[in-house]
């Protein structure tokens, strides 16, 4: 498939070929076109001529004042006033007395106008007209010769044949020039995006000199770079994050099993069993934390109705050391296992980290989680939904967590076209506020 592609014409041989043809086209129909009206309109006044003098001559006849010769003006034309047996009775000074223009048999099947051979030319248009002379029935015939309009056509034709091709192969040469001028920042781009590809790192594209639609086209394009970067960069410190975060529960319970191992009579299989599945409890809701995460944006959102208390009211545990209290109603729209996930995060975090007390206030759109603790300064209120990241107070591994709970509950929140904020709670800890569309 990429050998096809590399194959095919190129857009700008494409396009040249696209507007040439067109022009092409538009000239030959506007050439059959002219032909036709020029022809059309030139018969026209040649009908209109033989017809007048058809008119006069018979006028004339039937008046009983015909001259010797009849009068003629146009270039070629003769009228002759022929009888019943085809006898020439009058013509003008440039025909034979001898030789009728037309004969009897055609000129019965003659109507008004028409083309026709005559004995003096071979297409000419012709006019007929019945009268009397000398009270015998006679009929006036009048032709002009279509040999100058032939000749203007077929000269006509001849230039067409000529100009047409001239004219579309001196515009595609245009086109052809105009698109390579037009087409050199696209292929500037072209490269520095086969550069950049080709190094595998950061880079960006060279902007064109002008600030038009390519120029914006460039500016998008290193903006995604950028983006992407900036995105590759997360990632690598979340994979180098987590390898981390999964090596201590590892290192501990390899220590636990050597030690165990060493001194058999001294580790208890309890206590051996107790230790063990602290380590595999963390390490497993480390691992279902990085999956959740890996997982976030790759379903489809789901917009019902909820009832925030109801789903608060779920993720709240009872009993502990701390107390818990729901209060409040409200509606808002969004996932309710996302929304409970996000709401069971920010009460956990607060209960982690809470003295005495845990607030959970639902209102429409809007849940608010208040504890009791030290809170956060307003500078790292940011920082703490980064992953992985935990603050000095947070770093025992009993209150401290993995650092993925906040992350987790924003990138929820955002999937379902909310929020997670940090404030100061009225119980002089920290707020931490879910904001849903309503």
């Amino acid at each position: 498939m990429a050998d096809r592609v590399r194959r095919g014409a190129s857009l700008r041989l494409r396009l040249t070929l696209l507007a040439s043809g067109a022009v092409c086209v538009a000239l030959v129909v506007g050439a059959i076109a002219l032909t036709t009206v020029l022809r059309s309109t030139r018969v026209d006044a040649l009908d209109q001529v033989v017809r007048d003098r058809a008119a006069t001559v018979a006028a004339l006849a039937a008046d009983d004042r015909l001259p010797e010769t009849l009068p003629v003006e146009e270039p070629g034309e003769i009228v002759q006033l022929i009888d019943a047996d085809g006898a020439v009775l009058a013509t003008s000074p440039n025909a034979s007395r001898t030789l009728p223009v037309l004969t009897p048999d055609v000129l019965a099947g003659l109507g008004a106008t028409s083309t026709q051979q005559t004995a003096y030319d071979d297409a000419a248009r012709v006019a007929v007209r019945a009268t009397t002379y000398g009270e015998e029935p006679v009929t006036v015939v009048a032709t002009v010769p279509l040999t100058e309009v032939q000749g203007v056509l077929d000269a006509l034709r001849l230039a067409l044949v000529v100009v047409v091709p001239l004219l579309t192969v001196a515009l595609g040469v245009g086109v052809w020039l105009i698109l390579g001028r037009a087409l050199r920042p696209v292929e500037e781009l072209r490269r520095g995006a086969a550069l950049v590809a080709s190094s595998g790192g950061p880079g960006s594209l060279p902007l064109p000199a002008r600030d038009d639609e390519l120029g914006a086209l460039a500016r998008t394009l290193n903006s995604m770079l950028d983006r992407l970067e900036a995105g590759a960069a997360r990632q690598r410190a979340f994979v180098a994050d987590a390898a981390h975060e999964l090596r201590s529960p590892l290192a501990s319970l390899r220590t636990t099993i050597e030690v165990a191992r060493a001194h058999p009579g001294s580790y208890g299989t309890d206590e051996l069993a107790r230790d063990l599945e602290v380590e595999v409890l963390r390490m497993q809701a480390l691992v279902d934390d990085l999956l959740l995460l890996a997982r976030v944006g790759s379903s489809p959102l789901v917009h019902d109705e909820l009832d925030l208390g109801a789903v608060a009211r779920d993720v709240v545990r009872p009993g502990g050391p701390v107390a818990v209290t729901v209060t409040g109603s409200g509606q808002a729209r969004g996932d309710a296992a996302a929304v409970g996930r996000v709401l069971r995060n920010l009460v956990d975090n607060a209960v982690r980290h809470a003295v005495d007390r845990v607030e959970v206030v639902v209102a429409d759109g809007s849940v608010r989680v208040d504890d009791d603790g030290a809170g956060v300064a307003q500078a790292d209120r940011e920082r703490v939904f980064e992953r992985f990241v935990r603050l000095d107070e947070a770093r025992e591994r009993d209150a401290g967590g993995s650092g993925l709970g906040l992350a987790i509950a924003r990138e929820i929140a955002r999937e379902q076209g909310g929020d997670v904020v940090l404030g100061d709670a009225d119980l002089g800890g920290l707020r931490a506020e879910l904001r849903l569309p309503g």
